[in-house]
């Protein structure tokens, strides 16, 4: 590391130079922290007497450094700081690579090197997905699945996750899985957004070695691994970061910039060593771990002073996440940078020599709540609210978007996904089958929070494991089948994901039908062609006419109310043909019978047009115009 690079903020790779390295003949410590009067080394190794352990400071620097002899890995230790006001405090490591498992709060030594990866050949062919299908399965690792072997807290390690998700994952037809924090935090309710460790993984579920083998093992089954990052707040506690060396460091010194709404400290943006620190994180879990992309939290919090834009923006901040964003692109051109980010400020996925923020894709926050926001309304209400379903195309090509139904949509108070559709049991699953569907034929990568495939009424509980008794049930069982095949389609076809950032990939077809509540819109790639019709009332439609400018036939491909699923509908099997109707003859129409709150897939087959098109009847009105105009009404080409 060049230190030059640390103090300006433009260091990468903090984390070789700090922390605890193995050497030869010991152990090397390094730590920042330039306002302390002394540091002591304590741990297993001098029996936490730091007495004879003083760390030496590299000039004014602010740096402290010693060499162990006998440390070794797995052994614990702290750093013993004395501080100005007088106070002595025992600190984790800002750069440790392991913990102590909660409540312990002491740093352990870690031998990076000890896992060798094998994933060459996914790492060969990964890049960013524009053009591949992204179905990302959020995952928070302790309450997926309860560990009957770990009768204290029911955790499955690492390794032991990764080979059951490779499973589930390839079976259902995710291409990703996104963990939810794994870096180390105090307070199992935080779900890992409140950290006390950035280079750590939690000691909930194993160490740094068995984390590596999850992402390998993964990587071998053909599926990718993002991972949640927070870069833009941390624990008040004081064992970590918080007023690391007596003085605020990595905060604010201002309190009126320095707490969250979360009750934790902001980062500093504006000071060098917090940028490397942040960015040296960000490139540790990739470089590292071969994570697959980072998906950063609340950077609404970033770019605006405490998320509030009346505030104005922290231009501190928007540097710092252009300075990272543009360095981990160079670093790591195939990884994924993913913004959660509520705002509407602009260029979030731009390029940062374009003036963006240098991000890949963004969550379509305003998608998930319009969406989720008309299917709680009764469907003779919803055609006061038509346009709510159809307003995402309206500003979709402004971002590279993602679309979200997380963790965040089924918790506190907020009602599962299943549970938000209007209705009683049955309805519900009907307009949830109808919701996937508009979600996995909607231009965007997708993203899905544990337990939504099961069809969940109970919000999700980080104490508890998903409900997969649900499947004993034939609507819960029917509602994943459903969805697993939703998922396959999704992946096979590229009409539903390649270059759907083009405006060329979407059109609707019928986005005026208020009165009965239907949508009707086509995906397209090449000559590959797809009509998705939905209806959102609760009337069958035996006889719908839409208009089409291609001779054609579809073939139905995916109905959630077929019977297969649960389902009441049993509709005919045969395709639909295009019928010539009226004197606009290039205006192909169709008749379909389309489910009460249901949804349907169409494979387009184009057909060659005729050489001869049929001559429409005229009315009586239509037969007494000019000769000289009727010759080319009814000329054909």
């Amino acid at each position: 590391m060049d230190l030059h690079e640390f103090y300006i903020g433009k260091a990468f790779d903090a984390y070789k130079y700090f922390g605890a390295h193995l050497l030869e003949e010991g152990v090397l410590f390094r730590v920042y922290a330039p306002n302390a009067l002394k540091i002591e080394l304590i741990g297993q190794f001098n029996d936490w007497d730091g007495s004879d352990s003083e760390m030496v400071q590299d000039g004014l620097s602010g740096i402290f450094e010693l060499t162990v002899k006998n440390a070794r890995p797995g052994m614990m230790y702290k750093y013993r700081i004395y501080q100005q006001d007088g106070l002595v405090m025992d600190r984790f490591d800002p750069y440790s690579f392991g913990s102590e498992l909660r409540p312990g709060t002491a740093s352990v030594i870690v031998d990076l090197d000890a896992y060798s990866f094998d994933d060459k050949e996914w790492m060969d062919k990964r890049n960013k997905n524009y053009d591949r299908p992204m179905n990302i399965y959020e995952v928070h690792a302790g309450s997926w699945k309860n560990n009957p072997g770990d009768e204290e807290n029911g955790w499955y390690s690492y390794d032991e996750l990764g080979r059951q998700l490779a499973d589930y994952a390839k079976e259902m037809g995710y291409t990703h899985i996104e963990l939810l924090p794994v870096s180390e935090h105090p307070s199992d309710q935080s779900w890992g957004y409140q950290q006390s460790g950035y280079f750590c993984p939690t000691s909930r579920y194993g160490n740094a070695v068995q984390l590596m083998e999850l992402v390998d093992t993964l990587h071998k089954n053909g599926i990718g691994v993002i991972m949640d990052f927070v870069p833009v707040h941390f624990i008040t506690d004081n064992y970590a970061l918080s007023r690391f060396d007596g003085t605020a460091i990595y905060e604010y010194a201002d309190p009126s910039k320095g707490y969250s709404e979360w009750g934790t400290c902001n980062f500093n943006y504006y000071r060098g060593e917090v940028r490397s620190f942040l960015q040296s994180s960000a490139a540790f879990w990739m470089d590292r771990f071969h994570f697959d992309g980072i998906r950063m939290d609340a950077i609404s919090n970033a770019i605006y002073w405490g998320g509030d834009s009346s505030r104005g923006i922290n231009e501190g901040a928007l540097d710092f996440i252009k300075n990272m964003n543009s360095g981990l692109q160079k670093m790591f051109p195939t990884a994924m940078l993913i913004a959660e980010d509520s705002t509407s400020f602009p260029k979030v996925t731009a390029p940062v020599e374009y003036d963006g923020l240098g991000f890949d894709y963004k969550w379509d926050m305003g998608w998930m709540n319009d969406t989720l926001d008309f299917f709680r309304i009764h469907p003779n209400d919803r055609r006061f609210h038509y346009h709510a379903l159809s307003f995402s195309m309206m500003y979709f090509y402004q971002e590279n978007y993602l679309l979200p139904f997380s963790h965040d949509e089924v918790v506190h108070g907020k009602a599962t996904i299943l549970q938000k559709m209007w209705g009683d049991y049955d309805y519900k699953f009907q307009q949830a089958k109808t919701l996937y569907t508009y979600m996995f034929t909607h231009p965007g990568k997708k993203l899905n929070f544990m337990g939504n495939e099961l069809g969940q009424f109970r919000e999700w509980d980080e104490r508890k494991e998903c409900d997969w008794m649900l499947l004993q049930y034939p609507k819960h069982d029917a509602f994943r089948r459903f969805l697993q095949k939703l998922h396959k389609l999704y992946l096979s076809e590229p009409a539903f994901y390649c270059q759907e950032y083009n405006q060329d990939s979407f059109r609707w077809i019928e986005v005026e039908a208020v009165d009965k509540t239907v949508y009707i819109y086509e995906r397209s790639y090449g000559d590959d062609k797809f009509i998705v019709v939905i209806n959102a009332s609760e009337n069958q439609y035996d006889d719908f006419e839409f208009g089409y400018d291609h001779n054609a036939v579809l073939h139905e491909v995916l109905s959630g109310e077929r019977q297969e699923f649960d389902g009441y509908f049993a509709g005919s099997d045969e395709p639909v043909k295009a019928e010539l109707k009226g004197y606009k003859w290039w205006r192909r129409k169709f008749h379909i019978t389309i489910p009460a709150l249901g949804a349907i897939i169409y494979r387009v087959e184009i057909l060659p047009e005729p050489k001869t098109v049929p001559i429409p009847m005229l009315d009586e009105a239509s037969r007494k115009i000019d000769s000289r105009h009727s010759a080319s009404v009814i000329k054909t080409k």
